[in-house]
């Protein structure tokens, strides 16, 4: 649900002030106007706009953001942000079906990976009672006990070595918004967010190289699958991690992806609104449309826009999930029956055959973020399509600048 967030202001500003209190934009993306609540303060526009401004900038440069005139109280020390007694917590209706370590995460931002795995390793985090695993999902209504926690010691940066140069280039090669709070990356396909089994390579580790100097290193607040493409939201520092977590968690953010899907959904705007259970085997795990009630169901809803078709054989589709499940646009894609070319989990047509020319390779592109920034505006950013996406556009003959009708889909 959005929020309206009342700014209060102690007396008129001036003139000069109200200009450094403008929103925070990413470049190439519209301006809010009066209908879009765009001014400080105000709730994230509705993907309204001018229909000549919808065309995606080929390449989206970063530059830094207004600082605004009235900034909040310093930040508290990190030790205040974490608990240094035993405290047992309940878990919410949008932490349902969380993994412990990202519950742990999202309720204290800044918690290094090594420490939550070490007091979940040794018991220290009960659940119900019981001890649990990182990976473990947690239910509404259950109740945490979470001990004492605290910062490992920071590590001291210095000189980068050529190999962390390298991905520092990487990092502002991907980077589309930046400023003293808040990164906005460009993730390419293929690149993972957090690590894995056998995962050598992957954003979380690659921001190792962005340390302050009071050793704290920039934090994920939100993922995206490892073969989708896109928008990737990260948090400079503790405060700006505390604000965007938080409006994640109170769905705040309006997130528009794009697809590629075989035939023509009918009808050509609709609601998805099931239920998603993780289904686990020995080769794989996916999550499956599941009933009220079933272990680890969890509600997921996503609105889907019909943008354009190429012939009768493949659709552009513009989706806008509501929440946030694993999967969730894949696994509900595949369930009306469109499921997302070139996905290896979902894609369930028989004898379907790729048209020639196109690549074998997931067509998901996180398209757009509009999220509230921690100082007041809005951050609105935009990612291109990525090359083979752009090759399959090119190919199919599809006009990527399209006014794209998900922004008129609810945002409830």
């Amino acid at each position: 649900m959005s929020r309206r967030i009342k700014r209060m202001n102690p007396k008129p500003r001036s003139r000069d002030e109200r200009d450094e209190s403008r929103p925070h934009q990413a470049r190439g993306a519209k301006k809010a106007g009066p209908r879009s609540g765009g001014k400080p303060g105000g709730k994230p526009p509705r993907f309204a706009g001018e229909r000549a401004e919808r065309r995606a900038p080929e390449r989206t440069e970063r530059r830094p953001a207004k600082v605004a005139a009235e900034r909040p109280a310093p930040e508290k020390p990190v030790e205040a942000l974490l608990p240094t007694k035993v405290q047992t917590v309940t878990v919410t209706a949008d932490e349902n079906n969380m993994r412990v370590d990202r519950f742990l995460e999202a309720r204290f931002p800044g918690l290094s990976f090594s420490h939550i795995q070490r007091v979940v390793r040794k018991g220290e985090l009960r659940v119900d009672g019981k001890r649990v695993d990182s990976k473990d999902r947690l239910e509404e209504g259950q109740s945490v006990r979470i001990p004492p926690l605290k910062l490992d010691a920071p590590k001291v940066v210095g000189e980068l070595s050529e190999a962390a140069q390298k991905t520092l280039k990487a990092l502002k090669d991907m980077t589309i918004y930046e400023d003293d709070d808040v990164l906005v990356l460009n993730k390419p396909a293929g690149l993972a967010v957090q690590g894995g089994s056998g995962m050598t390579r992957h954003i979380d580790q690659m921001l190792e190289v962005m340390r302050d100097a009071k050793g704290q290193k920039p934090r994920l607040v939100h993922r995206i699958d490892r073969e989708t493409s896109g928008c990737l939201l990260v948090a400079k520092t503790r405060f700006a991690a505390s604000h965007l977590t938080g409006a994640f968690r109170s769905r705040s953010a309006r997130k528009v992806y794009w697809a590629l899907v075989p035939g023509l959904p009918k009808p050509k705007q609709g609601r998805i609104s099931t239920f998603l259970a993780k289904e686990e085997s020995e080769d794989d795990t996916i999550m499956r449309i599941a009933q009220h009630g079933d272990e680890g169901a969890s509600h997921a809803v996503t609105y889907y826009a019909v943008v354009e078709t190429a012939g009768n054989k493949l659709t552009w589709a513009s989706l806008k999930p509501v929440t946030g499940r694993t999967h969730q646009l894949r696994a509900h894609m595949a369930h009306i029956g469109h499921p997302i070319v070139g996905d290896p989990k979902y894609f369930n047509i028989e004898n379907w055959q790729l048209p020639g020319g196109l690549q074998n390779r997931l067509h998901l592109l996180a398209r757009r973020i509009v999220i509230p920034h921690p100082r007041g505006g809005v951050i609105d950013a935009t990612a291109p399509l990525p090359p083979h996406m752009q090759q399959s556009w090119n190919l199919l003959g599809l006009d990527a600048s399209r006014f794209d009708p998900i922004e008129n889909a609810p945002e409830e």
